[in-house]
Order: structure tokens, then C-alpha cells, then sequence
């Protein structure tokens, strides 16, 4: 019976060191490997387009389909979305933009998107940067516009984020992934 009381307390021991070991190198992490150092299952991706002479860089992680229902589901309709997985989608600019309706000067910025089943997408500039893709403070939003939607003939297993049509000082922006291309276009002031 003692020798029992001795192994469990041993066991609990070693399961208390391991927890503040974990906790203790999650402080330290970095945004795009869990603890453990294993790699996130939705690589990182980089878009970048050059409008007017200056760049425009989208850093973002790639979430696969997998078999999953995507829209409306593992993307709910009518909630805000953070437009790839991992951490918050960058959105660095060297100049300002107009995007879609909405003024953004330059600066670095937290792009996410608002779904919708029937109604146009909205595409969320958001002034906090830093973050983990789900930690959403809307009172930090520079501003918000209206997306257009295509559908994509074939299914597309990997989400992306792509600049297209791009011509001097105007481009796309398009947030792809399922059978859903959502665009905005962009313009350097």
C-alpha cells in the first residue's frame, strides 16, 4: 500500500514538472509552431504585389479542406473570420490604398473577413497586429468593405490569398478557398 502511495505521488511529480516545463516554454513560443516545436498542419504563405513602385505584402497560414464542409461551417456565415488559420493575417502596406471603399494609409494592419451566404463578404482592416488569428477586438477596426464574389469552377483544397488583374496602381485582392473567390480591388492613392 505504501509502495502505491509512493508511485502516485512520484507519477503526480512528474506530471506537475512536465505541465510547468510546457508552461513555462509557451511563453516563449512563436505564433506559428505550437508548444513542442511540431509544425502547425497549415503552412504559412506570403502575397505580394508591387503597386506605384511600392510593396504590398499579405502574410497568412494555409488551413486545408480535408474532407471538412467548409463554408457556412468550418467558416461560419455571419461571423468574423480570421481569413487563414494560425495567426491573424498580416497585411503590410508601403503606401495608402483605397480598398474597395475604405482609405488605408500605410502601416501594418490585421485583415479579417464577415461571410456571408447570400450577401456580399466584408473584408476587415483591423489596426491591432500581433495577435493569434482568433483574438478579434472589433473597436480596433479601421474600417470595413464590401467583397465580390466568384464561384470557383472546381474545388480548391488550400485557402489563398492572391493579388490578380494587377495593372499600375490597381490590383485584386482575392481570398480563395472550397468554391468560393471573394475580391476586392485595390488602388495606391
Amino acid at each position: 500500500m505504501h509502495l502505491k502511495g509512493v508511485a502516485a505521488a512520484l507519477v503526480l511529480s512528474c506530471c506537475a514538472m512536465g505541465t510547468a516545463g510546457t508552461a513555462q516554454s509557451m511563453g516563449g513560443m512563436k505564433m506559428d509552431s505550437p508548444a513542442g516545436g511540431k509544425k502547425l498542419p497549415s503552412p504559412a504563405a506570403k502575397a505580394t504585389v508591387t503597386l506605384d513602385g511600392k510593396p504590398l505584402t499579405i502574410n497568412y497560414n494555409t488551413p486545408n479542406m480535408r474532407g471538412r464542409k467548409i463554408m457556412g461551417e468550418l467558416v461560419p456565415y455571419g461571423k468574423v473570420w480570421r481569413t487563414g488559420a494560425n495567426p491573424a493575417t498580416t497585411f503590410i502596406t508601403a503606401t495608402n490604398l483605397k480598398i474597395g471603399n475604405l482609405s488605408v494609409p500605410a502601416g501594418t494592419y490585421t485583415i479579417y473577413s464577415l461571410p456571408s451566404e447570400k450577401d456580399a463578404w466584408m473584408l476587415i482592416v483591423n489596426k491591432q497586429t500581433g495577435q493569434w488569428g482568433t483574438v478579434y477586438d472589433e473597436s480596433k477596426d479601421l474600417g470595413r468593405t464590401a467583397m465580390t464574389q466568384n464561384a470557383l469552377a472546381m474545388p480548391q483544397e488550400v485557402m489563398s490569398i492572391s493579388f490578380e488583374n494587377t495593372h499600375g496602381k490597381t490590383t485584386e485582392l482575392h481570398v480563395k478557398w472550397e468554391r468560393v473567390d471573394e475580391y476586392v480591388t485595390v488602388t495606391a492613392q
